[in-house]
């Protein structure tokens, strides 16, 4: 194999490596209205209110934390959308009454989330079957108000 063509292909892909910092998507925490979070608008009982702390606001609330390793790109990249997406589906910092309680219930089910990725770096957020079943169990009483 020539050296110099593998040389040049290591340089040609630091090159790109460095390039792409330079593409910097928008990791944005918006202020946080009281009035419009989750909690101010529905019952939510402290053990719920626990478990989406811990399992669902990093991604679902205006209160994420980005991590380190969100600052390198092409991880920011997809974190970012990931958390962009989160918002938009449920938002616990800006609630919308067009969130289905039906859906949450499922998604914590399924197993659909958190997602097995988010689990991965933060074990801590794994959902127990006891909190399933609070999660879901509060969905029904809510739907029903």
């Amino acid at each position: 194999m020539n050296h110099k063509l593998v040389r040049r292909g290591l340089i040609a892909l630091a090159l790109v490596l460095v390039g792409i910092q330079l593409v910097r998507p928008a990791r944005t925490n918006p202020p946080v209205a009281p009035a419009n979070t989750l909690s101010a608008q529905v019952d939510v009982p402290p053990p719920v209110d626990a478990i989406f702390n811990r399992a669902c606001a990093d991604c679902h609330s205006h209160r994420t934390r980005w991590p380190w390793y969100s600052e390198i790109a092409p991880v920011s990249w997809l974190l970012t959308h990931h958390v962009n997406d989160g918002r938009q589906k449920m938002n616990l910092d800006s609630w919308d009454d067009a969130t289905s309680f039906k859906d949450i219930c499922r998604e914590v089910q399924s197993g659909a989330m958190p997602m097995k990725g988010y689990l991965i770096l933060h074990p801590d957020a794994t959902l127990s079957p006891q909190d399933v079943q609070a999660v879901c169990a509060w969905t029904q009483r809510a739907s029903g108000r």
